[in-house]
């Protein structure tokens, strides 16, 4: 097949899939979703200069510390019109501050860290890029029916970047592939992202979103599945074969591990037990460590995936990056480990140039030091208090912040993903925030009162016996 007419067939697939969806969910979504939806997009595949093919070399340390000015701008378009999003939306500020008070608390260390960083002005610039994660998550978490949105969010992406991945890897290689410049040189499958791991992060992401679909949203597998079996069927197989072509066994394992806990969770003995299912996951991860230091279970299971013992050279990469004479207590600021000399040094010593430590929590180590860490790991503690909160008032959605969750810190133990434009930074923030409650409308006082006693006289009449009893 020709690729010009493999792409027309694509975008008509993507076009029906709009459609359909549509005709189905007669709910119109916000159109305010299309802020975090783009902003998802570009963070999970490419940036705008990428596919405008303007993306300046980056050769140096210099380069990657100045950017492109064509994203940039984009991305300060959306954060700005996040934030007028949020601005006309009337949010109890105080109270979503308090709620949210760990996290509020780092970001201003990150902020603060600026004072003793090498480079302060990449730093203000990164941290205020990075703010627009937040900002995102609290445009999606102040709708009315914030994780309905989040579906209708996760659906759109798994839409475009789907089919659009399939064609790339088939009939565009120059655009879906990419061969290593480093080691054997050998072909990795990109899709519409830059790298193998963002391919593999968009299957995990989706994923995850359909099994959630399909387990809670719907009143039973079975009705699922004869309302949206084809479509299912035909996105189930083309994220099969795409997280396959990946290679990605780190979002194999988080997905495998987050639809486990899906599952747990929709097992009846479960399902209205939240506390048993926490603990049930809490003593699980001491058990797995136990059996590890009995029965050498990394090991094999890294044969079974495939992987070295050392995890693909990352241990190597830890190694190097211990050695770097950095504060243990504060780091060396927000985002600022792999600028100027520093990263030219990282570059020479491990052989390739990178710019993550492929571990989230060490780079939260290096980056913001033991406080860092520390602030994290409260973060993601507050989160599953929160999250134990929300199952008990609403079961799928608090399933869903807690498959995030579990994925989260599963995935940066060989990435990291704790900052920086990555979708599972954004899946962290929505498992550990809670959303904003917006401000009640003020009552208005009538200037008759006799009139209001009258129309409330007539509502009870009119409601009978299913008119609410009124409470002292």
């Amino acid at each position: 097949m020709p690729p010009i007419l493999a792409l027309v067939l694509c975008l008509l697939f993507i076009l029906f899939l709009f459609c359909f969806d549509y005709i189905r969910r007669p709910n119109n979504p916000s159109w305010a979703l299309w802020v975090p939806t783009i902003w998802m997009f570009l963070a999970g595949s490419r940036y705008v200069s990428d596919w405008l093919s303007l993306s300046p070399r980056f050769e140096t340390a210099a380069d990657f510390a100045e950017g492109s000015p064509i994203d940039r701008a984009v991305f300060s378009g959306l954060i700005f019109a996040g934030i007028v999003i949020l601005a006309s939306r009337k949010i109890d500020w105080g109270r979503f501050l308090i709620r949210n008070g760990w996290f509020v608390l780092y970001l201003l260390y990150c902020l603060s860290s600026a004072t003793w960083a090498d480079e302060p002005a990449i730093l203000m610039k990164r941290w205020v890029k990075d703010l627009g994660f937040p900002i995102m998550v609290l445009v999606i978490l102040s709708e009315e029916k914030p994780y309905e949105a989040l579906g209708v969010i996760f659906r759109r992406l798994a839409f475009v970047m789907l089919p659009l991945s399939v064609v790339f890897i088939k009939y565009y290689p120059d655009l879906g592939r990419w061969y290593r410049s480093y080691g054997d040189g050998a072909e990795t499958f990109t899709g519409v992202g830059k790298q193998k791991n963002d391919l593999g992060l968009i299957c995990l992401m989706i994923g995850i979103y359909m099994a959630w679909e399909m387990l809670y949203k719907h009143k039973g597998t079975y009705k699922f599945f004869r309302e949206n079996s084809i479509i299912f069927l035909v996105l189930a197989t083309t994220l099969a074969w795409l997280l396959y072509k990946s290679n990605s066994q780190t979002s194999l394992v988080c997905l495998v591990a987050a639809v486990s806990v899906l599952v747990l969770g929709h097992w009846r003995p479960l399902a209205s037990r939240p506390d048993a299912l926490l603990v049930l996951l809490c003593v699980a991860v001491p058990t797995v460590w136990l059996l590890d230091q009995a029965l050498g279970l990394k090991e094999l299971a890294l044969e079974l995936l495939g992987r070295k013992p050392h995890l693909t050279e990352r241990t190597d990469i830890w190694r190097v990056l211990l050695e770097f004479n950095t504060d243990p207590i504060f780091g060396v600021g927000f985002w600022s480990f792999w600028t100027g000399a520093r990263q030219e040094e990282a570059w020479k010593l491990i052989g390739e140039k990178i710019n993550q430590a492929h571990n989230g929590y060490l780079e939260q180590y290096l980056n913001l030091g033991y406080i860092g860490v520390a602030f994290i790991v409260v973060i993601m503690l507050s989160g599953l208090l929160k999250i134990r909160r929300h199952l008990s008032l609403d079961q799928p959605a608090g399933m869903m912040r807690l498959s995030f969750l579990v994925a989260a810190i599963l995935y940066n133990i060989t990435e990291a993903a704790f900052f920086g434009l990555n979708n599972m930074w954004m899946l962290l923030l929505l498992a550990c925030i809670d959303g904003p409650q917006r401000r009640p409308k003020p009552a208005v006082r009538s200037r008759r009162p006799w009139l209001a006693a009258v129309r409330l006289g007539a509502r009870v009449q009119q409601a009978g016996s299913w008119a609410t009893p009124l409470r002292r």
